[in-house]
């Protein structure tokens, strides 16, 4: 039993406001890329194993694949069985695009597909949001917005064509600290959401471009700003426009051809070994 687990990129990501239960209302757009990790599950006599040839897993106590596999199993009146988990993994970590996320989606869609087809998808994005709030869309997939949490979606017209770069630099961001210079200030520089959706409407690849943004760039300290320097470093090569996904610190760009995205690439990669081509990909769930 095998699926791929795409990684996503952020179009537009604003934060609205704290809530009161500590999680940030948002509005984003969300787009599933080519870049990803291979998920491989087989059944086993007892208990649950996790192997993984990129990411430490850390002992004692219960991974998020874990924890999904048992809420699934809950859902679907079954008793779980013995499971061994393996991640080939391609897309990097702490980097902004929803990797691990990605990862569980695709476990999700395994077990679902093998111990309860008859599941909806709704269903299983319900089980994801009990492991994380990114979950849902990483098991929807394709090109949605996403508010509340990141639960709650609404499916938009596909990207038109188009080529991603993507490019993370050699440190990470931590998330927390990030959302909270965002509570402690006040944002200037919003994304255009809803132009956006318009723009996918319209199939215009350019007014996407036009509207990439991301508040948490707004708000990076100075010690990250090697993120504006990719992003500047992006459009010297071609990009149409370029931003940071998610809380980083990965920069994509996106091109309107091939060609132009490979040699873009190429360049970035002379620094920067963590730098990849990628396509939009449509709805997985």
């Amino acid at each position: 039993m095998k699926r791929e687990a795409p990684a996503k990129v952020n179009l537009t990501l604003d934060i609205l406001g704290k809530r009161e239960d500590g999680y940030h209302d948002m509005r984003m757009v969300m787009q599933t890329i080519s870049l990803c990790d291979t998920v491989t599950v087989e059944e086993i006599e007892s208990g649950f194993v996790l192997e993984t040839d990129g990411d430490f897993i850390p002992a004692g106590k219960k991974t998020l694949e874990q924890q999904a596999a048992e809420h699934f199993f809950a859902a679907a009146g079954l008793a779980m069985p013995g499971l061994r988990v393996c991640l080939t993994k391609r897309t990097p970590a702490y980097a902004g695009l929803g990797g691990g996320s990605a990862d569980v989606a695709a476990l999700l869609r395994i077990l679902r597909d093998r111990y309860a087809p008859g599941m909806a998808t709704e269903e299983l994005e319900r089980i994801g949001l009990l492991v994380g709030s990114d979950m849902p869309f990483c098991v929807r997939g394709g090109t949605a917005l996403a508010e509340g949490r990141g639960e709650v979606l609404t499916d938009l017209p596909p990207l038109p064509d188009c080529v991603f770069v993507l490019c993370k630099p050699d440190f990470g961001i931590p998330t927390g600290n990030l959302f909270a210079l965002v509570d402690g200030g006040e944002l200037e520089n919003r994304p255009d959401t809803d132009g956006m959706m318009a723009a996918l409407g319209r199939g215009d690849l350019d007014g996407v471009a036009a509207r990439l943004g991301n508040v948490f760039e707004e708000v990076l300290p100075a010690e990250f700003h090697e993120v504006f320097a990719i992003k500047a470093r992006l459009l010297e090569k071609g990009a149409l426009n370029a931003a940071m996904s998610g809380s980083g610190p990965t920069v994509f760009g996106i091109f309107r051809c091939m060609d132009t995205a490979e040699a873009a690439a190429a360049a970035l990669r002379e620094r920067y070994v963590q730098t990849y081509v990628a396509l939009p990909v449509k709805k997985l769930g």
